[in-house]
């Protein structure tokens, strides 16, 4: 996130990735209804469909909080829907960014100063951010990999457990791999989880969201 005024303006030319997770057994969970959603941030352009969402996103648009930045900017638009108690989340999500920052993901969401966001962060030609962001208490982190800037596609899964959450990834929607675990401290009553597309800089990018699922939560209890 930092250099937040250097912008890159040039197509890498993209393609499909490939992660090679380990084989794991694919979201038991029912597709949602998407008219349960609601935004925070409404963007200007969307199309929605019963089983699927279109932004285009804004410039100038982001979620993060105050860490070694500085700055606290919150206007990245979100499409949430309520959830108590334990659940899995899990979404497929579709996009063709170019320019520096430009990211879109999944985003877990209790306030402005409590959130999760995990999701695909364009870098340069050579790769992109696979990352996850955790604020708790108004100060947010930033947990990256570096994937080829290539990937065009990333399916997500995200897990409840009081307020312990577990992330996934997945390059083809069955096999997940672990991408983080983590505990928001602020207790929570009632959260909005869903999908989120912002570009940080003067650009603009379109995010496909589609197969929305939510259930019964999939992560195992760890036993003693």
């Amino acid at each position: 996130m930092q250099n937040r005024n250097k912008m890159i303006t040039s197509n890498p030319g993209l393609q499909s990735g490939n992660f090679n997770a380990k084989s794991d057994s694919p979201s038991r969970n029912l597709k949602v209804n998407l008219k349960n959603f609601t935004w925070i941030n409404k963007p200007a352009s969307f199309r929605l469909t019963d089983d699927s969402l279109i932004i285009d996103t804004e410039p100038d648009t982001d979620l993060w909080q105050r860490t070694y930045y500085g700055f606290s900017n919150k206007n990245g638009p979100a499409f949430l829907t309520e959830t108590e108690g334990d659940f899995t989340f899990s979404v497929k999500t579709s996009f063709e960014m170019t320019y520096l920052y430009d990211q879109c993901g999944i985003l877990l969401y209790l306030d402005d100063d409590n959130w999760i966001k995990a999701s695909v962060e364009y870098e340069n030609r050579e790769f992109a951010r696979l990352g996850s962001v955790v604020t708790n208490l108004g100060y947010s982190d930033w947990a990256t990999t570096d994937i080829p800037a290539g990937v065009t596609e990333m399916w997500y899964r995200l897990s409840c457990r009081s307020q312990d959450f577990y992330i996934e990834y997945s390059s083809n929607g069955i096999d997940y791999k672990q991408m983080r675990m983590l505990h928001l401290h602020k207790p929570i009553s009632v959260a909005r989880v869903g999908v989120y597309g912002c570009s940080p800089l003067k650009s603009s990018f379109r995010a496909i969201f589609s197969d929305f699922r939510k259930g019964p939560c999939e992560w195992p209890p760890h036993v003693n």
